[in-house]
């Protein structure tokens, strides 16, 4: 079935409105006829596991939630929670459904901050749905304004009535799952730990107390029921909170943090929330994620969520906030936004000169190899060397290996032979004695490389961009930064890897699987993850830089992982020193590894995968058994393109 097909298909089982059709049309006028049809194609894809019944599954039920009651009453230290609302000409059913779903929480030390900035008239109306909504409950408080604010100087009046040791951001026309409060709060006392046995990414200090939280969430149609287009979020991602703000619903930070960041500032009116938590992650010694969906955020003609093309200046606002967020980090970066409204691009300059060593272990396969040195060479970047690392070829591999040294490059003699490529780089042919053991060569092929910063590549690689040494560089210098991937494509333009998640996959046996394989390269999968930079606990070593200081502390790759693993517990060891391993999507490379590779199956080779599982789980068995705090434990971890893990 071709796509238009499929996508006719999809239609006539749709409902269709006037709104969804005038939606439609702005997304067709914004992306143009190849790029809407494309996104088109991936929204109507059928989910592997539907939504709708999957929350009704897994959402609260009326024993749960008294149950919950019961245990918060008698908790002790739990803060009170201030949640603030900044109101203006508020839907009054929206007020009422939204002030509802905070009466119901099942945590009962809670305030409602209401600071309503509407025209007189308009206030008139909500304060008397307030009244109404609160009755004799001294926790809802309501403040008219003297005049609209906006919806930074309205929240900021809201935060200025709250008495709460933790404020909640709400908006005035969302609702709250009823344990919202509990299940966020429930966290701040247990209080952060490590629980996969890697480090965090730098935002957590020894004996901190968590200070920020954050929630998942979904979308909920006009009436409230409906419940649609789940965000489910990894912990705390730096380089994806730079992509994107993905935090969102449902956020509460403690005041002292509020106050130390600066409050919400009204100059980012539309994106105030992003400038607000790029503000806070700054200052945060601890900040935590609950992977449940809490919050729901209502679908309106007027929202952001159903026309984010309405708000141009958001994304403008948005824009500046991570600029600015980048200068007060000391960090270099030109941001541009995206196509896809609320997403953007951060481009890291390099600095200096410094010299790349490219680690390319080989064995025969001439006409591949060359491609990959070609393909190298027209890289804009030329401060770097190339150390290809023979490991038993065929006797005619050596006459290649004499053209591009210009040496007698001997069998069996574990030494480095010089020569310089055409633009004069130089390359080094290291010959490895021993059998295949793909750590014991990189780590013999780095023993003769110069370089500052290590690219290790496998020689079925050709790397399609020309400034990807650049781009690479750029995000590898920045101080928390120890690894940098690529995103790679199978020949027939569909992905090969594009990050690692540990923890989940099949023909692995659940060590960790490349996300987003075989999925067509137009394509961005779910919530465009696959063409955004982002911290991932792994990253394949077909195609990655490190530099070469993290690489010796590590000690390098682990030669008991001969075949299997090795480049995801190096990853590991790097993410266990504190440093991050970032997805460079904009590093695109094609490898030329076959789709099905030869499977173990000779006595030898079962054996040898079966002690390498075994090392995996007895080093990393905390990320192994707690799951990959990069990736939501509510999706499979079967398919690795992010589905709902199936609940049957």
């Amino acid at each position: 079935m071709d796509g238009f097909t499929s996508i006719r298909r999809s239609i006539e089982h749709m409902k269709i409105t006037v709104q969804k059709v005038i939606k439609g049309v702005r997304y067709l006028k914004h992306y143009g006829v190849k790029e809407f049809f494309i996104r088109l194609q991936e929204k109507m894809e059928s989910e592997n596991v539907p939504y709708e019944p999957w929350y009704e599954h897994h959402k609260a039920t009326e024993e749960t939630l008294r149950r919950q009651r019961k245990q918060s009453a008698a908790w002790k230290g739990a803060p009170c929670v201030s949640i603030v609302v900044p109101l203006y000409c508020t839907n009054e059913t929206f007020l009422r459904e939204m002030i509802g779903s905070v009466q119901v929480q099942s945590y009962e030390n809670w305030e409602l901050c209401l600071a309503d900035g509407s025209p007189e008239e308009n206030a008139a109306r909500l304060e008397t749905v307030v009244r109404e909504c609160a009755g004799e409950d001294a926790r809802i408080c309501y403040r008219r304004l003297e005049k609209n604010l906006g919806i930074a100087g309205n929240t900021n009046a809201a935060i200025a009535m709250a008495h709460g040791e933790w404020i909640a951001l709400l908006d005035h026309d969302d609702l709250l799952a009823p344990d919202a409060l509990y299940e966020t709060v429930h966290l701040i006392l247990r209080g952060p730990k490590d629980e996969t046995g890697v480090a965090a990414t730098g935002f957590r200090k020894a004996g901190a107390q968590y200070d920020m939280i954050y929630t998942d969430e979904d979308k909920v149609d006009m009436d409230g029921k409906t419940h649609f287009q789940p965000h489910f979020k990894p912990d705390i991602n730096i380089d994806l909170l730079r992509s994107n703000n993905y935090i969102t619903h449902f956020t509460m930070m403690r005041k002292t943090l509020l106050e130390k960041a600066g409050m919400i500032r009204e100059e980012y009116d539309g994106a105030q929330d992003y400038d607000l938590f790029l503000r806070c992650v700054e200052c945060a010694e601890a900040i935590g994620h609950v992977p449940r969906v809490l919050y729901h955020w209502r679908c309106h003609t007027e929202s952001t969520s159903e026309n984010p093309f309405s708000k141009q200046y958001a994304v403008d606002a948005g824009r500046r906030a991570l600029e600015d967020h980048l200068k007060r980090q000391g960090i270099a970066g030109e941001v541009t936004a995206t196509k896809d409204m609320g997403f953007y691009t951060v481009r890291y300059p390099y600095s200096g000169n410094p010299l790349v060593s490219i680690v390319i272990p080989s064995r025969d396969e001439v006409e591949t190899l060359k491609k990959c040195l070609a393909a190298i060479q027209k890289t804009h970047y030329a401060n770097y060397e190339v150390i290809v690392v023979e490991n038993n070829s065929a006797p005619e591999t050596f006459d290649f290996y004499r053209l591009i040294t210009s040496e007698e490059v001997k069998e069996g003699e574990a030494v480095c032979y010089e020569g310089t490529l055409s633009g004069g780089q130089r390359i080094c042919v290291a010959v490895w004695k021993e059998g295949f053991n793909y750590s014991a060569l990189n780590n013999f092929g780095v023993s003769h490389a110069k370089g500052e910063y290590l690219v290790l590549m496998n020689n079925d690689i050709a790397m399609i961009t020309e400034d990807w040494l650049e781009e690479m560089l750029g995000t590898c210098q920045r101080r928390e930064v120890g690894v940098v991937g690529a995103k790679l494509y199978y020949p027939d333009d569909t992905v090969q890897h594009a990050g690692i998640v540990v923890g989940i996959g099949g023909n692995a046996r659940g060590i960790g699987q490349n996300m987003f394989m075989g999925l067509q390269r137009a394509r961005s999968g779910y919530l465009h993850k696959a063409s955004l930079a982002m911290d991932y606990s792994a990253v394949t070593a077909a195609c990655l830089m490190v530099k070469r200081s993290i690489y010796e502390a590590v000690g390098g790759f682990e030669e008991k992982l001969a075949v299997a693993f090795n480049d995801v517990d190096f990853c590991l060891k790097v993410r266990k020193e504190g440093y991050l391993v970032v997805y460079q999507p904009r590093v695109e490379a094609y490898h030329y590894e076959s789709k099905s590779r030869g499977s173990e199956d000779s006595p030898e080779k079962v054996a040898r995968f079966g002690r390498e599982i075994e090392y995996m789980r007895n080093h990393w068995i905390g990320i192994l058994k707690n799951g990959d705090p990069y990736y939501n434990p509510n999706f499979s971890t079967v398919y690795p393109n992010y589905a709902l893990r199936d609940y049957h």
